[in-house]
């Protein structure tokens, strides 16, 4: 069955698409199939896919407010699907929480970012309620400074919006722009520690699905 996780914050320029991108070339490289959704109007990983003629994995754009149908028209046969969220659109976001199993909540670590994030959780937190909390949301902090003291005080503002920040965090690191720029990610790249922090990722937004696997398997 399709798994949907979207990378969603209302907020700009917080690194959804790096994000997005990359972890969809990580989980793909896992053997999976996996499907991109551009649910910004502003194309942007469209313009990705442009750069590298599409040769790493599917990418379709849709940026209307009709997304959960429409994704469910075309997302057979992928076991994965990853949506990268449009800033500023709160109809869009919605629709992508309603259509998507996790929401992965990417936060630089900056206060403007922690307190932007209030709609999202507002509208995740609704969604949490419909589902009897069945639906999952998590964040990830993205573009760190390692060893920062603000990237510390980050997980314990967020700590305020009960729900978990993931283990894994994305650092600010060139190589992740300068893949972007020629269509590629940094699973593709020899800066092993960017390979790492992705991979690691993957890995852990993966594990959500492992404990539904388990708890399935469980009551056969």
């Amino acid at each position: 069955m399709t798994k949907t996780i979207a990378l969603l914050n209302q907020k700009g320029g917080c690194g959804k698409t790096t994000i997005s991108t990359n972890l969809a070339h990580a989980i793909s490289l896992l053997g999976y199939q996996v499907l991109l959704v551009d649910a910004d109007p502003q194309g942007n990983a469209r313009d990705w896919q442009e750069a590298n003629d599409g040769c790493l994995f599917p990418v379709v754009g849709l940026d209307r407010e009709t997304l959960p149908k429409d994704l469910a028209a075309i997302s057979k046969g992928y076991d994965y699907v990853i949506i990268d969220g449009a800033p500023q659109i709160a109809r869009m976001t919605a629709a992508a929480i309603k259509a998507s199993d996790l929401v992965v909540i990417p936060v630089q670590p900056s206060p403007y970012d922690i307190w932007a994030c209030a709609d999202t959780v507002d509208l995740i937190k609704a969604r949490q309620e419909v589902t009897n909390g069945q639906f999952k949301a998590a964040f990830v902090i993205s573009r760190a400074i390692k060893n920062s003291k603000l990237s510390k005080e980050v997980n314990e503002a967020l700590s305020n919006y009960s729900l978990p920040v993931l283990r894994t965090f994305t650092s600010q690191r060139v190589v992740y722009a300068t893949s972007a720029a020629e269509g590629r990610t940094v699973m593709s790249e020899s800066n092993v520690e960017a390979r790492e922090e992705i991979a690691s990722l993957a890995e852990e937004v993966l594990g959500f699905f492992a404990v539904e696997k388990t708890r399935e398997v469980g009551n056969a």
